[in-house]
């Protein structure tokens, strides 16, 4: 089954950029921003995608601890799914920013 997916990845500054373009490349991935690509990626197990499109891009791309890959998909119900397939989530840059309200400290 050929299921449409965005990556969102984040290789800092010593990232292997070359292999991830080449693999985005030979996918025909779209470029949709900085670090967001779009492309259709052909899967026989709808559920295991995520395991199957890490050891894809981890037998083609070397990626150092700190390196980040998100993908977004969606389930045979239609429901947007995402998860880091690479790396881990880390602290938002914009947390403080927002309104928030002062707890009373009496």
């Amino acid at each position: 089954m050929i299921k449409t997916i965005w990556l969102s990845y984040d290789l800092g500054v010593k990232g292997d950029y070359s292999s991830l373009y080449s693999w985005l490349d030979n996918h025909n991935a779209v470029e949709c921003g900085d670090s967001l690509a779009t492309l259709k990626y052909e899967v026989s197990d709808e559920e295991a995608l995520p395991n199957i499109l890490k050891n894809d891009l981890e037998s083609n791309v070397t990626f150092g601890k700190l390196d980040r890959v998100y993908l977004v998909w969606k389930n045979k119900q239609g429901v947007n799914n995402g998860r880091f397939i690479i790396g881990k989530r880390k602290a938002s840059p914009w947390q403080g920013y927002g309104a928030s309200e002062v707890e009373d400290d009496s």
